[in-house]
C-alpha cells in the first residue's frame, strides 16, 4: 500500500473511544451495585426528605404543586452528583495511584481521546441516573408530558460538562484532600442556587442575574419545562449554555490532564 492510500487518522479515532468505554463498562459491571446505590439513593432522600417536610407546609411554588417542582429540581441534583465526583475522584484515582492511564497511552489511545471517552461514560451515567428522582416524584404523584423523554439527553449533556469539569479539577488539585475546597466552596453553592428547592427569583437581583452563570440551572429549568411541557425558544438559551460549559470544560480538562500525563 502505498503512503496515498494509508488510512488517514481522525483527531478523534472511534476505536479508541470504543476501547476507553468499554473498560469502563468492565469496571461498572464489577462496582454497578454500589455506584448505583450512592449516586441514587443520595438525590432520592433529598426528595423524600424535603418534599415531605417543606412540602407539608408549602402547597405550591412557582405554579407546580411542590413536590413536582421539587421532584423536577432533584434531576439536576443527581446528575450533579454522579458526573462531578465522579470526574475528580475517578480521575484522580485512576492517574495517580493505579496508573491506569498510563497503561491506556501506550495504546494507540491519545489524551483528548482518554479524556473524551471517559467523559462520554460520566455523560451516559448521568443520563440515566438523573431519571431515578422522576421515577419516585411519579410515584408520590407526578404526571410527566410526553417530552419528558428529553430528560435523559439533558442530563447526558449536563453530566459530560460536569464529569469534564471534575476531570479538570483533577488534574489541578495536589492531592486528594483538597477535593474538599471544591466540594464545599464551589459545588455545594451550585447545587443550592439552582432553582432546585425553591424559585430563584426570589433571590436579590444580583443573586439572580449571578445564578444565570450556574450550569445546574439551565440543566433544571430544561428538565422542569420537559416534564410540564413547557419548552420553548428560551430554552435554546439553556441549551446553548450547557453546550457551552461542556465544550469549555473539555478544552481545560485536555489541555490540563496533557501536562500531567505526557508534559
Amino acid at each position: 500500500m502505498s503512503t496515498d492510500e494509508r488510512p488517514r487518522l481522525r483527531f478523534i479515532e472511534p476505536t479508541a473511544l470504543a476501547g476507553v468505554m468499554v473498560h469502563d463498562l468492565a469496571v461498572f459491571r464489577r462496582y454497578w451495585l454500589s455506584s448505583t446505590f450512592s449516586s441514587v439513593v443520595e438525590p432520592t432522600i433529598y426528595l423524600l426528605a424535603f418534599g415531605f417536610g417543606f412540602g407539608s407546609l408549602v402547597s405550591a411554588v412557582g405554579g407546580y404543586r411542590y413536590l413536582d417542582f421539587l421532584g423536577t429540581g432533584v434531576v439536576g441534583t443527581a446528575v450533579l452528583f454522579t458526573s462531578a465526583f465522579a470526574g475528580m475522584f475517578q480521575t484522580f484515582v485512576r492517574r495517580t495511584f493505579q496508573h491506569t492511564y498510563d497503561a491506556v497511552l501506550a495504546t494507540p489511545v491519545d489524551v483528548h481521546e482518554l479524556v473524551t471517552g471517559e467523559a462520554l461514560w460520566i455523560g451516559l451515567k448521568a443520563g440515566v441516573y438523573g431519571c431515578a428522582p422522576l421515577g419516585v416524584a411519579v410515584l408520590f404523584g407526578l404526571r410527566p408530558s410526553p417530552t419528558v423523554v428529553l430528560v435523559p439527553l439533558i442530563g447526558f449533556v449536563t453530566g459530560l460538562g460536569f464529569g469534564l469539569f471534575g476531570m479538570w479539577m483533577s488534574a489541578i488539585v495536589p492531592n486528594i484532600d483538597s477535593f474538599n475546597y471544591i466540594i464545599s466552596g464551589l459545588l455545594t453553592p451550585l447545587f443550592l442556587v439552582a432553582g432546585t428547592f425553591f424559585p430563584l427569583d426570589t433571590l436579590p437581583p444580583w443573586a439572580h442575574t449571578a445564578s444565570q452563570l450556574n450550569p445546574l440551572y439551565h440543566c433544571v429549568e430544561l428538565v422542569r419545562h420537559s416534564v410540564f411541557d413547557r419548552l420553548g425558544p428560551n430554552d435554546l438559551g439553556h441549551v446553548l449554555a450547557l453546550v457551552f460549559f461542556a465544550s469549555a470544560m473539555w478544552v481545560g480538562a485536555v489541555s490540563f490532564l496533557r501536562r500531567r500525563l505526557i508534559d
